[in-house]
């Protein structure tokens, strides 16, 4: 094949501003219930709405981490599932509401309660509003058994996909083609390796600059490819040239013109065949896939040693979160998440260069997506900056001491862990006296991968005991002692809203017996951050 000019480069897009919004405050958490907080909201200001809510009445659908299977009788499932709805409908009647004309919602669910919150949806939103209901294949292939009777396994979520009732956002995405159907389809394989397919240029239809002749040349000696010829004259015939002049199919016109032909030419997208007509070369790689369809299977979940998993039990994978905002949003539109548990969609958003609002009715789920935005996207939690449009900010929280006093117990150990940088338990029960574990930032290795010895640090840790007691007392603080000599720790962090003089004076002869330190924390020292140099 002769030698064609070089493709020019592409141009990358510019970075998205990331302006504020004039309708909306944005880059912010509220800790609350999302039916207050959306209330708050103006109408029309949210370009796309995400939300994951828990099913399950009897925790009043507050999540927490070690929950992950439901264990109810049919009868109880099926009256949860009304309290379910009762629950949601009015939370997704303000949904609706501040949703703009032009704005999507996708509500994740799953085999629970999908059904049920179709219709409660298409009563909210019109059926009419409906476009999909996407199937996401969340896990691997299993058996369910239940009360010795065997199913089918279910591997599936739900993700019912609607709009507000204008002409939403919507960019197509594209999937890679299946290896059968490449070779199949894109049967020719170029010098480079570059698999494409030959079409035709003609049409049954004439239309614009069609009517001409299409003139090449090639050499005589054998195996010469047919080239167009550029010359404006016929040249006098030569020993060593053929030229040709090639005209459509007969009751066939052109479909390109002249112009479009020569320069499918120069971008190396045109052969001939013997006879000289010009055929169009498709390659693979320039095509843009198969068009996304409502069954997803090529994300998968997160894997017991994924690096972006927490341990949440209802998280869910970044690529799933980043599909839906590239579908349904535009650079520095708008995103909510009004269940952000760990705040997947939030990272998604500001990773992708998009405005976002998160809610959740947890602190301990507050503090994990604000770590995690900090962690993962170097976005600083502080309201000046936040003010300037650069960080985050968290609303709402509990800061006093009386909000703490009334959380419940697990909730209490899971916020204390966090705020002192620590990883929760993802068990209410069996933790053998250990609430939590700090890791040291000298623990973590310089580089990731199993072959680099990735788990090797991870008996470099801390643990951590929480008690929301007025008073620790000394039988507390020798429990304390007997995990960290289990545990063979050589320091040790316990938490609680005070501590008696005896507990500080066995913490003191305990460091003085075996030279392991326990490191006495008020809740009043978190709340007013004076932790820094204890933690150190």
């Amino acid at each position: 094949m002769a030698k064609r000019p070089p493709r020019p480069k592409s141009v990358q897009p510019a970075a998205p501003t990331g302006r504020q919004s004039s309708l909306v405050d944005t880059r912010i958490i509220y800790c609350g219930d999302c039916l207050d907080q959306l209330r708050k909201l103006p109408d029309g200001c949210v370009d796309l709405i995400y939300i994951d809510p828990p099913f399950n009445s009897n925790r009043n659908y507050e999540v927490f981490w070690g929950e992950t299977k439901e264990k109810r009788a049919f009868e109880d499932r099926h009256a949860s599932t009304a309290a379910y709805i009762d629950y949601m409908r009015p939370r997704c009647v303000e949904l609706a509401r501040v949703l703009k004309k032009t704005g999507s919602l996708y509500y994740h669910c799953d085999w629970h309660a999908g059904h049920y919150v179709k219709v409660m949806l298409d009563q909210i939103l019109d059926e009419s509003g409906f476009q999909n209901m996407i199937v996401w294949k969340r896990s691997h292939a299993h058996s369910d058994t239940r009360q010795g009777m065997s199913q089918y396994g279910r591997v599936c979520d739900y993700l019912m996909f609607y709009t507000g009732g204008g002409k939403w956002t919507w960019n197509a995405i594209h999937t890679k083609y299946d290896a059968d159907y490449l070779q199949s389809e894109y049967r020719h394989v170029d010098e480079q390796g570059r698999r494409y397919k030959e079409t035709d240029v003609t049409a049954a239809k004439p239309g614009g600059d069609t009517r001409y002749e299409w003139r090449v040349k090639r050499s005589r000696r054998p195996g010469a490819e047919w080239i167009p010829d550029l010359e404006e004259e016929w040249r006098s015939p030569q020993h060593d040239t053929e030229y040709r002049a090639v005209k459509p199919y007969d009751k066939r016109y052109w479909a390109y013109s002249k112009d479009n032909l020569l320069q499918f030419w120069r971008d190396g997208c045109l052969t001939h065949r013997s006879t000289g007509m010009p055929r169009l070369m498709q390659f693979a790689d320039r095509m843009p896939g198969v068009p996304l369809q409502d069954l997803w299977t090529d994300i998968p979940p997160i894997s017991a040693l994924a690096a972006e998993r927490l341990g949440y039990p209802t998280q869910k994978p970044l690529q799933l979160l980043e599909r839906i905002i590239k579908s349904s949003s535009n650079p520095n539109d708008i995103v909510l998440d009004a269940f952000c548990g760990c705040g997947t969609a939030l990272v998604a958003a500001q990773n992708l260069g998009r405005q976002w609002i998160g809610i959740d009715i947890s602190p301990t789920a507050c503090r994990v997506m604000a770590k995690r935005l900090r962690d993962v996207c170097h976005l600083r939690e502080d309201e000046a900056l936040w003010r300037s449009g650069r960080g985050f900010v968290v609303r709402d929280l509990p800061r006093s001491i009386e909000q703490l006093r009334a959380m419940p117990p697990f909730e209490f150990e899971n916020w204390a862990v966090i705020a002192l940088g620590g990883i929760p338990n993802k068990a209410q029960v069996g933790d053998m006296g250990i609430d939590g574990r700090i890791f040291p930032v000298a623990a973590t290795p310089k580089k990731r991968g199993a072959a680099t010895g990735e788990l090797d640090f991870m008996d470099h840790w801390y643990p951590i005991q929480v008690k929301q007691k007025d008073r620790v007392g000394r039988p507390d603080i020798d429990n304390f002692e007997a995990v960290m000599a289990r545990e063979d720790r050589q320091k040790g962090f316990f938490v609680a809203f005070d501590f008696s003089a005896d507990a500080l004076r066995e913490i003191d002869s305990f460091f003085r017996r075996s030279g392991k330190v326990i490191v006495a924390l008020t809740v009043r020292e978190i709340l007013d951050e004076e932790i820094a140099k204890k933690l150190a």
